[in-house]
């Protein structure tokens, strides 16, 4: 609210409070007019005694740079009516200069219609006869003719004995205080329990407000968080969530929301999650160059949706797979070498290594398998089968046995890189094998032998849909192994 200009001598008068006399002070201004002569404000009281000195001028220029500093309009009225205080906020809003509004009584005619001029005159001034404060809405008039709705807080001011001797008035534009409660009223809304996390955070990149979704997300209390580093909540992902936080307070926020993965830390233990986030610079309002005061931060935990993606996007490549690996193994003459293209399909983005190994008699012999120094592809053992040196207990004796599948990983308790690497080798595994899928092969009710997925130490352990589809495999590979059995036996006949 704007300020009002004073001259001579002013005292400052706020609700309920007594100046020294009541009444006005002489000489101090009559009403302003279209000659621009009226004073900027005369004093609902002034001082007893003589003339005003430096110490009173001091406090009239005090009071009119706090009044003109205001970021609201204010206006007074003494008692009978006539205006005695006009700041630059009313006069930006309405465009009447202090000069032509003090003085004047009410605003008849000038700042609101004559037909509104007594309704609202006596909603101001019934203030006096009332404590407290009372808020109204009025239309006015501008300078120009057009008017304007604001909303006003009047209240009384009093005199000598306690006895009302004006009205102060303050007031803005109604769509302006509309727009600053829509503002804090969304800003509490979001800071409740809605259905995504919002986090402010500070130019440290610490949280310092944190609503109830976040909390949930991040593991704590809304309170708990505060101040914390995101580094101590978050165990993976937080440089890139940092990066993205010190890039918003630089740059400004991205045009699109971005998604994170990062594993958090629990009293369940480590999870991980992919947070779809959306960031606003926060700057102060209240400075004429913007001073960044953090960042908001708003996301929605979409991990469950991101994991059904995944796994659709990989049941899909499968399936083509699949299905280009059927096409081609129809055009093959050997049906073991159908088995070999069949595997080289499969493994593409499954495994690393695959191990074909046949049945013959009690034991299981090396049939085909892919290099095991480097990438390449499925070939049949040159120079005969091999059998296996596999110990009681081995994967693919027990798939064997269980007539199924079996998965293993070398774990946390391998030791690292070289405690793997002795893992595998124990297992008759190429050395960088970390985790394994063994599925026994099965055609017309007989048990065929044994094939066995592995993957390196870089990729993640074998899982359910993964063994559904290491056995989808195995069926198809254990009807070529038995085609090519049987046309092995037809020959020899």
């Amino acid at each position: 609210m704007g300020a009002s200009r004073s001259s001579g001598t002013t005292d400052a008068l706020g609700p309920d409070e007594e100046p020294d006399e009541p009444g006005r002070a002489d000489g101090q201004g009559g009403p302003g007019g279209p000659d621009g002569q009226g004073a900027s404000s005369v004093p609902l009281a002034s001082g007893s005694g003589g003339g005003a000195g430096s110490g009173a001028d001091s406090g009239a220029e005090l009071l009119a740079a706090l009044l003109d500093g205001m970021d609201a309009a204010l206006c007074a009225f003494d008692a009978g009516g006539t205006v005695t205080h006009w700041n630059r906020e009313a006069e930006r809003i309405l465009g009447w200069s202090a000069q032509e509004a003090v003085g004047r009584t009410g605003f008849a005619g000038w700042a609101v219609r004559r037909a509104d001029a007594h309704e609202v005159q006596g909603r101001l001034m019934a203030a006096m006869d009332a404590p407290g404060r009372q808020v109204h809405e009025f239309a006015l008039l501008r300078k120009d003719g057009s008017r304007v709705l604001v909303r006003t807080q009047s209240a009384r001011v009093l005199g000598a004995g306690g006895k009302p001797a004006g009205v102060y008035c303050a007031f803005s534009e109604v769509h302006a205080q509309i727009d600053l409660e829509r503002a804090i009223a969304l800003s509490e809304a979001l800071l409740e329990d809605v259905s995504w996390g919002v986090v402010l955070v500070d130019v440290d990149l610490r949280p310092t407000v944190v609503n109830a979704y976040a909390a949930r997300a991040l593991g704590g209390s809304r309170t708990g968080l505060l101040g914390r580093p995101l580094g101590e909540l978050v165990v993976q992902g937080v440089e890139e969530l940092e990066a993205a936080l010190a890039h918003v307070l630089a740059e400004g926020a991205p045009g699109a929301p971005a998604e994170f993965w990062v594993t958090l830390r629990t009293a369940e233990g480590e999870r991980r999650r992919c947070w779809r986030s959306g960031f606003l610079r926060l700057a102060s309002p209240l400075t004429e160059e913007p001073v960044p005061l953090g960042v908001g931060w708003m996301f929605r935990d979409v991990t469950a949706k991101k994991l059904a993606q995944q796994e659709a996007d990989r049941l899909r490549f499968r399936t083509g797979q699949l299905h280009r690996a059927a096409r081609t193994v129809s055009e093959c003459e050997d049906p073991m070498e159908a088995a070999t293209s069949l595997l080289d399909f499969a493994l593409a983005g499954f495994a690393d290594h695959v191990l074909l190994d046949l049945m013959e008699g009690e034991r299981l012999v090396r049939t085909a398998a892919t290099p095991a120094d480097a990438p390449g592809p499925c070939l049949l053992v040159a120079g005969g089968s091999i059998p296996v040196r596999y110990g009681p207990g081995h994967p693919a004796l027990q798939a064997v046995e269980r007539t199924g599948s079996v998965r293993t990983s070398a774990g946390a308790g391998a030791g690292g890189t070289e405690g793997a690497a002795a893992w595998a080798a124990e297992r008759r595994w190429p050395r960088d094998a970390a985790h394994a899928l063994s599925t026994v092969l099965r055609s017309r009710g007989r048990t065929l032998g044994v094939l066995t997925f592995l993957r390196a130490a870089n990729r993640a352990a074998f899982e359910r849909p993964d063994t559904a589809y290491a056995e989808t495999v195995a069926a198809r590979v254990a009807g070529a192994v038995d085609l090519a059995r049987a046309v092995g036996s037809g020959a020899g006949e």
